[in-house]
């Protein structure tokens, strides 16, 4: 799509944006400030972006900036990740960081060195997008877990201190609840790729086709993806959940009431 082209696209877009305003007013549901801050933000964010992917894809490509650019990407990631997690856990920030780059380093790093095998590694027609689905992805992942995980601390106080005052460790007085965070973190993805190219086509897939790409290469594509996403997020919860229930406890093996 030419550039002129494109501007013409997103103005008629537009249109949709007044559609859903004057729904909204119309069923009374007082979204029309939510609507018009979120297109907004849309708009200019990525406005914001395709100037710095445009400076960053051209010629010579270096890879101190495309990993900056990367660097950036996670950090927002982990601090959305943080704020959206309800209890501000002091030292909460740090472990979302560390699990946030763990994850996507392993994920992204194996993809590029043995499967995309793209040359040089950081070339950013690979990197910057692989590392940008995987950080969205991991960032919800994380969220799910780490908001579950905080409320099992809160609701279930009595039981832990039970199973701390009869013997147990830390980890094995919060394993179920933390078992279950996980699991609540995994299973939308895994929920996802059951239903995959059945009831939905994921956003990847759908842009390759609307781009003109082959379908068999889409799909290709769209499975690794996937896969990836599983992994990433896997990690990133078990990772992150790991780190929370470190700051619930003390030296003595005392719970915390944060």
């Amino acid at each position: 799509m030419q550039a002129e082209t494109a501007i013409g696209a997103v103005v008629a877009g537009l249109g949709l944006v007044v559609a859903a305003i004057a729904l909204s007013r119309w069923q009374r549901l007082g979204l029309v400030p939510n609507i018009l801050i979120a297109t907004g933000r849309a708009v200019l964010q990525l406005i914001v972006l395709g100037y710095v992917l445009s400076v960053v894809f051209a010629p010579p490509q270096s890879p101190v900036l495309i990993l900056f650019v990367v660097a950036i990407l996670l950090i927002v990631a982990a601090i959305v990740t943080r704020n959206r997690i309800s209890q501000k856990l002091p030292r909460l920030l740090p472990w979302v960081i560390g699990s946030v780059l763990v994850s996507t380093a392993l994920t992204v790093g194996y993809t590029q060195l043995l499967i995309v095998r793209s040359q040089p590694w950081y070339d950013p027609q690979f990197l910057i997008p692989l590392s940008g689905i995987v950080l969205s992805n991991a960032m919800n992942g994380a969220t799910i877990a780490g908001e579950r995980l905080v409320s099992a601390f809160a609701s279930h106080q009595a039981e832990i201190e039970t199973h701390l005052s009869l013997g147990a460790t830390p980890t094995h007085a919060i394993a179920a609840h933390r078992r279950d965070a996980i699991r609540a973190g995994v299973l939308p993805t895994l929920n996802t790729m059951t239903i995959v190219g059945l009831a939905t086509l994921p956003t990847v897939l759908s842009g390759q086709l609307l781009g003109g790409a082959d379908p068999v290469s889409a799909i290709a594509l769209e499975i690794i993806i996937l896969i990836m996403l599983a992994f990433s997020t896997l990690v990133v919860t078990i990772a992150l959940t790991s780190g929370i229930c470190r700051q619930f406890f003390n030296d003595a093996a005392q719970l915390l009431n944060l």
